[in-house]
């Protein structure tokens, strides 16, 4: 019990994590001289911890920056690597001295709620309280990394940025005797293979049959990375097993127009679902729904002809907006299908599978062999917040869907003076990181105020039920269809002007960039 140990109070704000939220989160909070606690002894997040040598980031560079430090090759076109990320990460640090708040090799293992009175009750749906109350109600404990010494620390609010990747992996459940445990071969999850050094990833691919679970982002280069370990005599084909195939793109141009024109601009937003949206907006909606449809099937057709999808079965059965609305569309990287095309990738449908001795086994009785099953099944960031946090805030955590109901994509109503950054997902990753933390910040100035716990659960129903119409895969919890409005509540909350650009035109029909959102200090 947090009880039973010193605890120490250097600071009132403490940051849990030193990934690219954690970095906004810092950068934004700094007057409040935060405490910042990073597992690892790097900054970087994911980037540092769940990458192989082929990853690249999924966008042109200039897409992914802060508003305040931009890339030094900022139109160079080709996507950047992992390491060109984490250089750039690391001196967006050292430029707004951050490294000074972070506390490395310093894994937070539990949080211990200290407030006065009574411990809050789900009924209550009054006001949410104040952020920075004056004394500590959140007590950290911190394992250091080398001497596994834990020590107590006391903060008045507390900034969540320890992300939904990484750490955590989620693993299939098979039936008794089906397992893992009976395959003679290597099981691993993309999360161990990551930590491998290049001559041992080299290794354990070469000369062998590799078997990929999986068909995200990670599964596809993983696969493409087998392919290329195996090039040449004694190398063998990789097989990806499948179970949901989502839309891919080659990249981002379609039928000679851009990519943002379709989705990342107002007028293209119009034509999508949102919340709060007034009675002629809706009938708008409902009578332009077609425009959405052709949009949809105008990129299908597309990817389509430049992609032998239908070639390998990879087609998917639903509508390329459901992906898009979910954040389920991944960039194929260049030479992915030629490696399909000389047989060095190939693909299996399945909806059930399992282990036997020598391999994997499907539902259709096929079986295929392996010495390596890598699973590409991706993370369980929930699991990894209910290991630290306490009761009755671990139950509330998913209330009442299954996914964190944050208003404002930051603030849970019912977890008392904390936050939460880069726990829903869009195409704006990095830009809606520094929006949140420049709200948050603001909010804790008293700039602002919150509504009633109330009001915030109705606002995050009404999201819940636009993300439930746009996509079969709600539950990636994804504004990319509403983000522009996103964006609006988070500016009109902070006194911003929400529509960024000089002139009407530019900001209906133009996508909005980082510079858009780069506020003169007047403004802030």
């Amino acid at each position: 019990m947090a009880g039973n140990y010193n605890k120490l109070t250097s600071s009132r704000v403490a940051i849990i994590g030193a990934g690219i939220s954690g970095l906004a989160a810092t950068k934004h909070l700094a007057r409040h001289n935060p405490t910042v606690f990073e597992a690892s002894n790097f900054v970087g997040g994911v980037w540092r911890s769940c990458t192989y040598g082929t990853t690249k980031l999924q966008s042109p560079r200039a897409s992914y920056e802060f508003s305040d430090f931009l890339w030094p090759n900022r139109n160079d076109t080709a996507f950047p690597t992992y390491i060109e990320i984490l250089d750039y990460l690391e001196s967006y640090a050292k430029h707004f001295d951050l490294f000074k708040f972070i506390k490395f090799g310093s894994k937070v293992i539990e949080v211990w709620f200290t407030g006065e009175g009574e411990a809050p009750q789900m009924d209550d749906l009054g006001a949410y309280g104040n952020l920075l109350p004056g004394k500590p109600v959140w007590e950290v404990a911190v394992q250091n990394r080398d001497s596994g010494d834990i020590q107590w620390h006391a903060f008045e609010f507390v900034v969540m940025c320890a992300g939904k990747y990484g750490d955590v992996p989620r693993i299939p459940t098979f039936p008794v005797k089906k397992g893992m445990e009976i395959f003679k071969g290597k099981v691993m999850h993309s999360m161990d293979y990551s930590k491998l050094e290049k001559e041992e990833a080299s290794h354990l691919l070469r000369g062998k049959k590799v078997a990929v679970v999986g068909f995200k982002k990670s599964a596809i280069d993983l696969a493409l990375e087998t392919a290329l370990a195996n090039q040449g005599e004694g190398g063998q084909a990789c097989t990806m097993v499948v179970r949901t195939t989502h839309w891919v793109i080659p990249h981002y141009w379609i039928w000679g127009l851009p990519f943002s024109l379709f989705y990342s601009t107002r007028a293209s937003q119009f034509l999508h679902d949102r919340p709060n949206q007034s009675f002629l907006r809706t009938l708008f909606y409902l009578l332009f729904s077609f425009l959405r449809s052709v949009v949809s099937k105008f990129i299908e057709s597309y990817v389509m002809w430049k992609l032998p999808l239908k070639k390998y079965g990879l087609k998917p059965d639903h509508p390329f907006e459901e992906d898009y609305a979910s954040c389920q569309m991944a960039l194929v990287p260049s030479n992915f299908f030629k490696e399909a095309d000389k047989g060095m990738i190939r693909f299996k449908k399945t909806s059930r599978w399992c282990f036997y001795d020598e391999g994997v086994e499907f539902e259709d009785g096929a079986t295929l062999e392996a010495d390596v099953v890598i699973l590409a099944t991706g993370y369980d960031g929930d699991k990894k917040l209910k290991a630290i946090i306490p009761e009755p805030f671990r139950t509330w955590l998913e209330f009442p869907c299954g996914f964190m109901p944050l208003y404002r994509a930051t603030i849970h109503p019912l977890i008392p003076n904390m936050g939460f950054v880069g726990y829903v997902q869009s195409n704006w990753n990095v830009r809606i990181a520094e929006l949140s933390s420049m709200w948050l910040s603001r909010l804790m100035e008293e700039k602002f105020k919150l509504p009633s716990k109330e009001k915030m659960l109705d606002q995050f129903y009404k999201e819940m039920e636009v993300m439930k119409k746009s996509s079969r895969f709600f539950k990636n919890h994804c504004f990319s269809t509403f983000i522009i409005q996103h964006a609006d509540d988070l500016c009109n909350d902070m006194g911003l002007n929400p529509w960024r650009k000089s002139n009407f035109f530019d900001d209906v029909f133009c996508p909005y960039g980082s510079q858009d959102y780069r506020f003169d200090q007047e403004e802030t």
